[in-house]
């Protein structure tokens, strides 16, 4: 009996010491959210838009609408959904058969906005998946797919292979291969990558313990070296921030205030950077929305010693979830004051 007293009062206070430590991190998370940011938005915006822009038809008063929505929340780039890739690299033209249209009416009803084809597909990870990159014939088609887009008039190729782990020589292999293309074509390549990795120093042990598919897997996340990578081989980077999974407001703008200082600290220079932000309902939505993800974002703009050397700005993650309501908000939260240009 004393010995099970004694291993009770053990279990007891290790309980009220990880009670309390969590009581010091809400608390202080929740002191450290209360001070507004200074930093205002940028002119830099990107905006995921839905396959049926490119899919379907639409009337001259939808296009409009598109163009007045661009303009007046200062979006640059629209990652305009064209894929997914199928298993061999390409893309049915069915799939984008009125994207001539689309990009004739961004062009006239939103001058100035970079019409970019959104690609990409589930990566083959140890057997599972459905595109294997690292198949030399894959990347060839998915190459041709990207040249038969750009030739319709599209911008830039967005790409948003899931998962990439911070190994793949494969995709890497792609970017430049994509990046010669786009070059020669006077168009731009950019991607969609998670947010960074905690802890480098972690990618090790999660690699020897954990499987890279499965529901508990290796979670594929870029580490610094490989996202300075990705950065020198791309024209602009969108960080997937959302998704934080974080209980509290205060918590969840942390994550985007870190994310962001961090990013632009490591590829600012090299990159335009897009930081995600959310407008669907994330899991824990009441902790997790748009207002919280931008003031998360300029808050991590004020922790930058100085800023990027190139534009910077946030992505809206995406046209089909935006209410008017979020944009008004997200004009009121983000968009500098004063008018100007400023595009990357």
């Amino acid at each position: 009996m004393r010995v099970l007293g004694r291993v009770g009062r053990i279990l007891g206070w290790a309980a009220a010491y990880v009670l309390g430590l969590a009581a010091l991190v809400f608390a202080g998370a929740w002191v450290w959210w209360q001070p507004a940011p200074q930093a205002r938005g940028t002119e830099a915006n990107a905006l995921w838009a839905r396959h049926q822009w490119v899919g379907e038809p639409h009337s001259d008063a939808e296009y409009r609408a598109l163009g007045k929505l661009l303009k007046e929340n200062r979006i640059t780039d629209v990652f305009f959904h064209a894929g997914p890739f199928e298993a061999d690299g390409t893309v049915p033209e069915a799939k984008y058969r009125y994207a001539r249209q689309l990009l004739a009416a961004v062009h006239e009803y939103a001058p100035g906005v970079r019409a970019q084809a959104y690609l990409g597909q589930i990566r083959m990870v140890d057997g599972k998946g459905v595109i294997d990159l690292d198949d030399p014939a894959v990347r060839a088609r998915v190459l041709g797919t990207d040249a038969v887009l750009l030739d319709l008039g599209f911008d830039g190729i967005h790409y948003d292979f899931e998962p990439i782990y911070p190994d793949d020589r494969a995709f890497l292999a792609l970017m430049d291969a994509t990046r010669e293309l786009t070059r020669s074509k006077g168009k731009l390549v950019s991607v969609a990558l998670e947010q960074q990795t905690l802890l480098d120093a972690g990618q090790p042990i999660y690699k020897a313990l954990l499987p890279r598919t499965g529901k508990f897997h290796y979670p594929p996340r870029p580490t610094q070296d490989f996202l300075r990578a990705v950065a020198d081989r791309a024209d602009q980077v969108a960080i997937m921030t959302y998704d934080v999974s974080l209980p509290t407001r205060s918590l969840a703008g942390w994550h985007f205030a870190r994310h962001t200082r961090t990013t632009l600290e490591l590829i600012g220079d090299r990159t335009t950077v897009f930081m995600g932000v959310p407008t669907y309902r994330p899991l824990m939505d009441w902790a997790e929305d748009l207002p919280g993800a931008l003031r998360g974002v300029r808050r991590g703009i004020d922790d930058l010693k100085r800023p990027p050397r190139r534009p910077y700005g946030v992505g809206v993650y995406a046209d089909w979830t935006t209410s008017p309501a979020e944009w008004s908000r997200y004009r009121a939260i983000w968009l500098p004051r004063a008018t100007g240009s400023f595009g990357g």
